[in-house]
């Protein structure tokens, strides 16, 4: 056989298992008119309400540049795109842009993708918010509960990604999240697992909780990678939104830029009572446990084992949840 008659076989071979991956979703979401649906909020709106059964929706490499939101009424909605860096979703607002009515849109308002479902899916998609360094501009909110990001990308600038339901539990594996200042900020119970967490030059904060009091966990990083090309100290591990922030490293590496201190009190002395910020077995040249601020904590290793996926989520087990096989990129 001819190496001519060789790639196109391949080509051939590539098209037909596309297209019968393609087959196995309930919509298919493509720019250039090959699938029911040109953009993916009409794909969300074709969904039933308060279906039971999953929806699964799967989107065509391209720049889809929506802002888009998933109601509350479309729970068991599952995205799962084609190509993690080739398949974005994007928009461009920002806090300060103003609106036709002449105000400012806000920090919510700057959101590009909105999710209010519950038991919602994404999967190998880029999310993104393309205003560039305008101050907060957030790529994704997420308000839904039982929610699961994998291989998933979040870019941005100051406030990235946005886990916002007070109520919310939210797992997020084997993704990509890059910003400069409290790019990972809220009040919902969060999970990293296997993730990079990318600190831009310019930057200075990456996490800014603001968890109820009384809530058992906020955000925990479990086995991340904290990169960037930000100076040497530049960054701090997080500094709290509201008084009661609970952020917890564990099994992560810290690279050069985490300050030695490692927090910060946001200039409320008073907070330093109420938050719980804590590490266990950090490594790299930013896990400086020595030089930590006194009120924050270094976790012994039977609290650490504390920290599973039962103990924070309780009743629901994300990683029961179907998904599709393909590795992370």
């Amino acid at each position: 056989m001819t190496l001519r008659k060789s790639l196109l076989l391949l080509v051939w071979f590539s098209l037909l298992l596309g297209q019968a991956r393609a087959q196995t979703y309930d919509f298919v979401v493509a720019k250039d008119g090959s699938g029911q649906f040109r953009t993916v909020q009409e794909a969300i709106n074709a969904v039933p309400d308060f279906r039971k059964n999953q929806t699964s929706i799967y989107i065509k490499n391209g720049v889809y540049k929506e802002k888009i939101t998933l109601p509350p009424t479309k729970t068991n909605v599952r995205l799962v795109g084609q190509d993690v860096k080739k398949t974005i979703l994007t928009y461009d607002d920002y806090a300060a842009k103003k609106n036709r009515f002449g105000e400012e849109m806000g920090t919510t308002g700057s959101t590009s993708f909105f999710v209010y479902g519950d038991d919602f899916t994404a999967e190998n998609l880029t999310f993104e918010n393309s205003a560039g360094p305008v101050g907060q501009a957030v790529a994704v909110r997420v308000d839904g509960d039982k929610v699961i990001f994998r291989n998933c990308r979040f870019l941005g600038f100051q406030d990235t990604l946005y886990p916002h339901g007070e109520k919310s539990r939210q797992y997020y594996q084997n993704c990509y999240i890059e910003g400069t200042t409290d790019f990972i900020f809220g009040w919902s119970t969060a999970v990293f697992e296997n993730c990079e967490i990318f600190c831009k030059k310019g930057g200075n904060y990456i996490t800014a909780a603001s968890t109820l009091e009384g809530a058992p966990y906020g955000f925990v990083f479990l086995n991340c990678r904290l990169t960037g090309d930000a100076p040497q100290n530049s960054f701090y591990l997080g500094r709290p939104w509201r008084p009661f922030a609970k952020t917890v490293f564990i099994n992560t590496y810290l690279g050069k830029h985490i300050r030695p201190e490692g927090w910060h009190n946001w200039s409320k002395p008073e907070a330093e009572k109420t938050t719980f910020y804590a590490e266990y077995n950090s490594t790299g040249p930013g896990a400086a446990s020595k030089n930590r601020v006194p009120w924050s904590k270094q976790l012994t290793t039977q609290e650490a084992q504390q920290y599973t996926l039962k103990n924070i989520f309780q009743d629901w087990d994300p990683k029961a949840e179907k998904q599709t096989p393909q590795a992370a990129k």
